[in-house]
């Protein structure tokens, strides 16, 4: 079935590669996607006058919420097909197009991962979610009833998240781990959860993301194959040319956090980086599958893996086998893309957020592998957790106060707690 089309950002726009957007079609039929644009679970608007964050009260109040009411820019129109990919970058309405069509774009990959509605956690109160446009905001926040996308002005320009396709799935990665997983009891909450947290919306970003076919194309042409070089994909929200938000191919142990932690995203790089270590060995058990790789070659990854050989051995190997299996490459990396999506949703599912911690996300995940294969990627996903100190180190406590941007204190303040 025809989908309703909208330009799309892959990757910032100031990076050269990805300088024009894409035409994507989001499961929304022509037609159904009005003024705004809106649809029947949620509308994005460009407020005018609005000088607050929903969920940040200066003299200490209760929390700004939405709806807003007050005046706003006027709203993107459908063309007469009922398609948004007619509106061109730099316009107030092409930006709440790319909002909410990220938005879209974003719930249908993990609709299709879950295998049916994600609801959004602001339901009983809310008939739609708000997806709100604030460039007076220099952040971006997702919480009860709404969606909020500030802009990054650290390169001397403004540069709006809303066009940011990685900031947008994020946040829409915070919104289903509300809804599938919850909010726990203030007094049962823990540093981990707030990690968790962090972790999965940072992989939400990086899963979405590799459904643009001309990522994925960019990705391996410039690797080979080789995930581990510095990429778009293992680069999470990228600010500027050499500026990330957090690398998901990172080093982090936590270990490094076992006296205690002050930042949650700085909590969360341990776990995102199992993930993104399980993720790559997947891709390359896929790859075995395939025939594309030797199991030699794939033996000797693992040895290589963190020592200073790495690169200058596989990445000569990858070139070599890159070059003569292309097309497989790609298949197998999308297969390694569904399985973790599906894993992933499988998990978050089945997670208790009283008292969540990482060893529960691992064991969890390692009962999803036993319920889909019997357990066959049961060795890699608990070596790479083990490589994290999962299951070794106990977190320590929280060593300073929330920052106002802190992401845990959004969920400390914006949400009803019963």
């Amino acid at each position: 079935m025809q989908g309703t089309r909208f330009k799309l950002f892959p990757q910032p726009q100031f990076l050269d590669e990805y300088a024009e957007p894409e035409v994507v079609e989001v499961s929304s039929a022509p037609g159904t996607v009005g003024p705004g644009p809106s649809d029947r679970r949620m509308y994005s608007i460009f407020p005018i006058g609005k000088t607050e964050p929903y969920g940040i009260s200066p003299d200490g109040s209760d929390p700004s919420a939405p709806p807003w009411t007050g005046k706003v820019e006027a709203p993107a129109m459908p063309d007469a097909d009922g398609h948004f990919d007619y509106l061109e970058p730099g316009t107030p309405q092409f930006e709440t197009a790319h909002l909410f069509g990220t938005v879209r774009f974003v719930m249908d990959i993990w609709e299709d991962y879950f295998d049916r509605e994600i609801p959004w956690q602001g339901e009983a109160s809310y008939d739609r979610q708000e997806l709100t446009i604030l460039h007076s905001l220099e952040n971006a926040y997702s919480g009860y009833g709404f969606i909020e996308m500030g802009v990054d002005r650290s390169a001397g320009e403004t540069r709006p998240f809303s066009l940011n396709f990685d900031v947008i799935a994020h946040e829409v990665g915070h919104a289903i781990i509300y809804s599938e997983v919850g909010v726990p009891d203030p007094q049962n909450v823990t540093g981990e959860y707030f990690g968790f947290h962090e972790s999965a919306a940072d992989l939400v970003a990086l899963i979405s993301s590799l459904h643009f076919n001309s990522l994925v194309d960019r990705l391996l042409e410039n690797t080979r194959g080789n995930l581990y070089m510095l990429n778009a994909v293992n680069r999470v929200a990228e600010l500027s040319e050499n500026k990330q938000i957090r690398i998901a191919a990172n080093d982090k142990r936590l270990g490094e956090f076992a006296k205690g932690w002050v930042k949650e995203h700085h909590l969360s790089q341990p776990l995102t980086g199992a993930f993104f270590d399980i993720l790559v060995d997947i891709f390359h058990e896929m790859l075995l599958d395939y025939g594309a790789i030797t199991p030699q070659m794939e033996h000797l990854s693992d040895e290589l893996l963190a020592t200073s050989n790495y690169a200058p051995v596989m990445q000569e190997l990858f070139d070599e086998a890159y070059a003569a299996n292309p097309d497989k490459f790609k298949m197998a990396l999308l297969d390694a893309r569904d399985i973790m999506g599906t894993y992933l949703a499988d998990t978050w599912e089945r997670l208790d957020e009283q008292g969540l911690n990482f060893v529960d996300v691992a064991e969890v995940f390692l009962d999803v592998d036993r319920a889909h294969t019997g357990g066959r990627f049961e060795k890699l996903i608990l070596g790479n957790f083990r490589m994290r100190d999962i299951g070794l180190v106990a977190v320590g406590p929280q060593l300073e106060p929330l920052g106002k941007d802190s992401h845990a204190n959004s969920v400390r303040t914006m949400l009803p707690m019963d």
